[in-house]
């Protein structure tokens, strides 16, 4: 005798109220909204999260989702800068994010003037190897920045850059070169300077041809004709020995100093001056903190490697020596085209 076989009903029924979200666990959810966080690339990616709902709200401001987002996920614009964001960067610090601690270390140091509290922050990121802010801390050591000349202490900002330039800072890297080719705060060793200076160079290059596969960055290099960008070869050493690069992209937190200077919104006190490399933002804290091109005396630098990487870009075709200067130039004058001048203090100048 033969059974007609019954259709299976399915044992969950799905209607137009039923929520999916709301049946998976929070730890799911937090999970995902770390990954989101990481890859933001905006502060309204997550944002908009925020708002959602109630729930998303709760688990967005997770401890674990807050360590986790990433310097563009915490690139808050000066025009957007409020006490809401300032509170959202400290629940980030509070959750142990060393890229929050370091940014907003960076804000209260320079664009708040709060020195103690900012650089205990970055201190706070050094010791977890946060390499932007050892080779900051670095600059603040070499400059003395917050007090007065007397408190510059060149042995600690070589040691601070020796060590972000061990985790893969290349301005760090860049700048440790400097100071063992011109005995700046160690001991003078000018091979091994410019060797440095070489590796700085090919983990610059290296890090512009990864960039290539970013459709924006795409775009910028179709239409640079230099060598190393193109491919077809490269005949100095790099950037510092007359190949240039098109320019690294700098850390978020080095954009919003500059757009808060540059706006207004906080103006610079009289007789202080901006850091002349464009991707800096660093302003001095005090008058003559910062160091003049030692040829054409226009310019002034927070460290050594920022006046390489501005030289390149853009004052390699502007350094014209002063008559004042001309004397002590001399027939180095001649080679002012093949490679970066020095730098002296302010001081020196009168």
């Amino acid at each position: 005798m033969m059974y007609k076989k019954k259709p299976r009903t399915p044992t969950t029924k799905f209607t137009e109220k039923s929520d999916l979200f709301d049946d998976l666990p929070d730890d799911l959810v937090v999970f995902i909204l770390c990954k989101l966080s990481t890859s933001a690339s905006s502060p309204s990616d997550l944002v908009n999260i925020f708002i959602t709902c109630k729930r998303l709200n709760r688990l967005g401001l997770h401890p674990l989702v807050l360590s986790k987002a990433g310097p563009k996920a915490l690139a808050i614009k000066p025009k957007n800068w409020s006490e809401s964001a300032h509170r959202f960067l400290k629940l980030c610090v509070s959750a142990g994010n060393a890229d929050a601690s370091f940014t907003l270390g960076m804000i209260r140091f320079y664009c708040l003037q709060n020195r103690g509290s900012g650089a205990s922050l970055m201190a706070k990121a050094a010791i977890k190897s946060h390499a932007p802010a050892l080779y900051s801390l670095a600059v603040i050591q070499f400059n003395g920045s917050g007090g007065s000349k007397s408190d510059k202490n060149l042995q600690a900002g070589v040691a601070l850059c020796a060590r972000a330039a061990f985790l893969g800072h290349v301005d760090a890297l860049r700048e440790l070169g400097h100071c063992l080719q011109d005995g700046y705060g160690t001991r003078q060793n000018v091979a091994q300077g410019r060797r440095l200076l070489v590796q700085a160079n090919a983990r610059e290059l290296a890090s512009v041809l990864r960039s290539r596969s970013s459709p924006t960055r795409r775009r910028q290099y179709q239409n640079h004709n230099d060598p190393c960008v193109s491919g077809a070869g490269c005949g100095g050493l790099l950037s510092d020995f007359g190949c240039n690069v098109p320019a690294p992209e700098a850390h978020p937190v080095n954009g919003f100093l500059k757009e808060w200077f540059e706006s207004g919104r906080v103006g610079l006190d009289e007789g202080l001056r901006m850091c002349s490399h464009g991707g800096c933002g660093r302003p001095e804290t005090r008058p003559h903190e910062f160091r003049r091109c030692s040829v054409c005396g226009a310019v002034n630098y927070c460290s050594r490697g920022c006046q390489a990487l501005d030289w390149k870009l853009r004052h390699k075709a502007e350094c014209v020596p002063m008559d004042r200067w001309l004397d002590e130039v001399g027939a180095a004058g001649d080679n002012v085209a093949d490679d970066a001048g020095g730098m002296v203090d302010v001081e020196e100048i009168g």
